[in-house]
Parts: C-alpha cells; structure tokens; sequence
C-alpha cells in the first residue's frame, strides 16, 4: 500500500510596515521629509484639478436636474471624483508611505447604482474640503522651507551687501523721522551674522515637524473619506 501526502503552502502578504518619522536631528537631511514636502508643493495644482472638477460638475448636474440631463452629469462625476480618488491613495503610498484600501466594491450597474455609490460622494466630498487646506499647506511648507535655508545659510551670502550695495551688512530699517532724526540697523558684525544664521536653523529644524503636521491631516482625510 502507497500513501500519498500532500503538502500545503500558505502564503501570507504583510502590508508594508508604516514609514517611521526621522528622527529630530536628521529630519531636515531625511528624504521621507522631502517626500512629504514634495506632497504638500504636488498637492497644490491637484487640490486646484479636483476642487474646480467637483464644484462644476455638481454645479452642472443640480442645474439641469430639470431637464434630466442633471442625473447623468452628476453620475459622472461621481466616477470622476473616484478615479481622483485612486490617484490621491497612489500618491500619499509614494510620498507619504501610506497604503489604504480603495472602496470596498464597484458601483452598481446603471444609473441609479452611480448616484448612490458612496465611495462617489466621499471622494467629492474630499476633493472639495480639502481645497483651502491644502492651499494653506502649500503656502505654510513653502515659506518655512525657503526662509529658514536662507536665513540659515546668510554667512555665505552675508558679504553681497557690503561690496554691491556700499551697505555695512543687511539693512533691517532705514528711515528718517519728521524731526530729522536718522534711524538705521543693519547686520553686520560676526556675532550678529550668526545669530541670524542660528534663528535660520531654528526654523530648519522646525520645517519637518511642522510639514509632518501638515500631512498628518492628509492622512486622515485620505483613511476617512477615500478608503473603506
């Protein structure tokens, strides 16, 4: 008699582990940092694409409900709002290291399927909401970011005003009273340079917790209104 074992292999995937922050004093050096500024600077022109297709299709589609038209311009774009949302879940898993499930099942068939799909309205709802924010995420990373690597690196250029601008260092002020009397202050002794330099460094370091706070709400958005 010939006995005949058979062996099972069970393959089990692990959702890659979620990217750690880095530490604090290798933050501003770290590349997940540049990651997530690069999603706040990316976030712009596609917080732009996604607020301006979501209000005008709905615009459109709730001012010719009239007419009927209205029903299939709204279905599309719920459609429209969904394949966005696929985007945004691709970008934050490349940028910010976050890996969210999409919806769980496809609309239903037809028409009436596409204007109760709430995977659809979610997403609208996140590409409208999410429009000021990212704008204000935008503007907030980009003016940390350029003014502390300036002030920062202001030793290496600190020299520009005194042999082109016949300054004695930089000029905070200038001004002349109604009474004649002249007020200036400028920086221009080593101490004073790299006391600039070090509130420039102050900022640099500040720029990573700072954008990680930015993105945190991201993440939570993108978990609340574009995954299961």
């Amino acid at each position: 008699m010939t006995s005949t074992t058979t062996l099972t292999t069970t393959s089990t995937t692990h959702p890659a582990p979620r990217q750690a922050p880095a530490a604090f004093w290798r933050a501003p050096f770290a590349r997940s940092t540049y990651r997530e500024i690069g999603h706040t600077l990316t976030s712009l022109p596609v917080a732009i694409a996604g607020f301006v297709f979501s209000v005008t299709m709905v615009a459109l589609g709730m001012s010719t409900l009239v007419v009927w038209v209205g029903l299939p311009v709204l279905a599309g774009a719920l459609a429209g709002a969904r394949g966005l949302g696929t985007a945004e879940r691709n970008r934050a898993r490349a940028l910010l290291a976050l890996d969210v499930p999409g919806p769980r099942s496809d609309p239903a068939p037809g028409l009436r399927g596409r204007l109760t799909d709430a995977a659809g309205w979610k997403a609208l709802l996140f590409h409208t909401v999410m429009f000021p924010w990212r704008v204000l995420s935008f503007v907030v990373s980009v003016t940390f970011l350029v003014t502390g690597w300036a002030v920062a690196l202001f030793p290496t250029y600190s020299w520009v005003f005194h042999r082109y601008l016949d300054w004695p260092g930089y000029r905070v002020y200038d001004f002349t009273t109604d009474a004649g009397a002249h007020h200036a202050y400028y920086i221009e002794s080593p101490a004073q340079v790299a006391g600039v330099s070090a509130i420039g460094f102050v900022l640099v370091f500040l720029t990573p917790l700072l954008v990680r706070g930015l993105t945190n709400v991201d993440r939570v958005a993108i978990r609340s209104l574009l995954s299961r």
